[in-house]
């Protein structure tokens, strides 16, 4: 292959990769205006583009679904960097040398923030109601996929913080994947106007007590 194809291909992939990106972000500004209920329809023709596009970059509804989910995990990553002040060029994050508590704070804040800022975004993430419309069980299947990546990320940096002090790596792991499960209960709860008049910051407060009430017991034990 000669060297002016390769310089194609990569030319080519760049542009590609820009336009998926174009299109996530524009999916992503139609949930937000027009609900997580909304369809292919509306999703193309606020990209002034069509369905056939979208399927092109992204093989089906699932693939764009899951290409948003991605985004919504960068940007809760991103918020947990912020708040612990680890943010990094490309908005990742960098090595936490921070105590448990605080990540687990952070954490749950992040998840907290983008369902106060994008209610409709995080119902389209937990429901996937665009998936559900192609075949009866997928968007069960996509949601699990789309969540559990989530949970796991959530859950390195938690386990991370506590394994650098000294416990085993396996339940620190059981313990983030489960603070996850507790704050998304909460999360959905909130949301729906089960759980009282608090506010993001109280709720916030509530379930990091809740979780790392737990975690320390556990912790100590493990430890003994």
């Amino acid at each position: 292959m000669s060297t002016t194809t390769d310089g194609r291909s990569a030319r080519w992939e760049a542009h590609r990769q820009e336009r998926r990106k174009t299109l996530v972000e524009s999916a992503i500004r139609t949930i937000r205006t027009r609900g997580a209920s909304v369809g292919m329809d509306e999703i193309a023709s606020e990209a002034g583009t069509s369905k056939t596009v979208f399927y092109r970059h992204f093989s089906d509804r699932h693939g764009l679904y899951q290409a948003v989910a991605d985004r919504v995990d960068e940007l809760i990553l991103r918020d947990i960097g912020t708040v612990l002040g680890k943010t990094t060029q490309g908005g990742g994050l960098g090595t936490l040398d921070l105590d448990p508590g605080s990540v687990i704070r952070a954490a749950i804040d992040a998840y907290l923030q983008l369902v106060e800022r994008d209610p409709e975004l995080y119902r389209f993430i937990v429901s996937a109601p665009i998936v559900g419309a192609e075949k009866s069980g997928n968007a069960a299947q996509a949601v699990a996929s789309a969540t559990g990546k989530m949970a796991g990320q959530i859950s390195d940096l938690i386990a991370g913080a506590l394994v650098d002090r000294g416990n085993d790596p396996a339940p620190a792991r059981l313990w983030g994947q489960s603070l996850v499960g507790l704050v998304r209960a909460g999360a959905d709860a909130w949301l729906a106007g089960l759980a009282g008049d608090f506010t993001r910051e109280e709720l916030s407060e509530q379930l990091s007590n809740l979780a790392w009430s737990g975690i320390k017991i556990a912790w100590k034990q493990s430890s003994d």
